[in-house]
């Protein structure tokens, strides 16, 4: 009866996960496969069975996922080498029940190595992958491909541009607005800034010249002055016949 409920409760409590996606995971069904396999492998009477089973599904998860977004140029892999690859971790799970139950901790050692191994050979793939479908002389690739980013199916079979680690056309040519822009504000400012400096020189010795001859003016009409009285004294004090 506790097998029964683990199986109907299994794909619920695993749904969460779905949202998460590798390149194992676009297919929904491979994690409700390995959740079956590894309830298979650990008896029901291990205490918090599900809860083990669904930690380490998650584990699973996480690494595809992990390794898949590691890198833009690692999200592209043949469907069939997809295929191949849930097909050999589920009888690498499937070999553990074969085995002797040993306990918790040297079953979760054993899915350790398990996980090792699939993260070297799904690296390993995405990046021979990756050399191949990005390559200059655009080598054929047979079949479907998959994007393990978001699960879609292509049937191109050269690729370029962000798949390959190549830069965004817009993203490039605001850069470039970007530093034209810096260019400029960096010629523009000091040259602002001497021209402002100059006019204000300039400024400053036209004002002096100003001054200068604001004063010369001002001394001789002053001194015409003083003459002018000098001159209407001597005429009133100069004796009438």
């Amino acid at each position: 009866m506790s097998d029964l409920w683990l199986f109907l409760l299994l794909p619920l409590s695993l749904a969460a996960f779905h949202g998460v996606k590798g390149c194992l995971e676009c297919d929904p069904k491979f994690i409700e496969d390995i959740g079956s396999l590894l309830a298979n492998v650990i008896p029901s009477e291990v205490p918090g069975q599900t809860q083990l089973i669904e930690r380490q599904v998650q584990e699973m998860i996480r690494l595809t996922f992990k390794v898949s977004h590691s890198d833009k140029m690692l999200r592209l892999l043949a469907v069939q080498t997809v295929i191949k690859l849930r097909t050999w971790l589920k009888n690498e799970v499937y070999k553990l029940g074969n085995e002797t139950w040993k306990g918790v901790f040297i079953f979760q050692g054993k899915l350790l190595e398990v996980r090792q191994s699939l993260e070297a050979k799904l690296k390993e793939l995405l990046k021979n992958f990756s050399e191949v479908a990005c390559s200059e002389d655009c080598i054929v690739v047979e079949g479907p491909i998959l994007d393990c980013w978001t699960c879609l199916r292509m049937t191109s079979r050269c690729f370029k541009g962000e798949y390959c680690g190549d830069e965004d056309p817009r993203k490039a040519e605001n850069r470039e607005i970007a530093l034209f822009l810096m260019l400029l504000a960096t010629a523009v400012i000091p040259g602002s800034a001497v021209l402002l400096i100059y006019f204000c020189i300039f400024h400053q010795r036209k004002m002096k010249a100003i001054r200068r001859s604001l004063k010369e003016y001002l001394e001789n009409k002053v001194e015409e002055l003083m003459e002018n009285i000098d001159e209407k004294e001597e005429k009133d004090f100069r004796p009438r016949k």
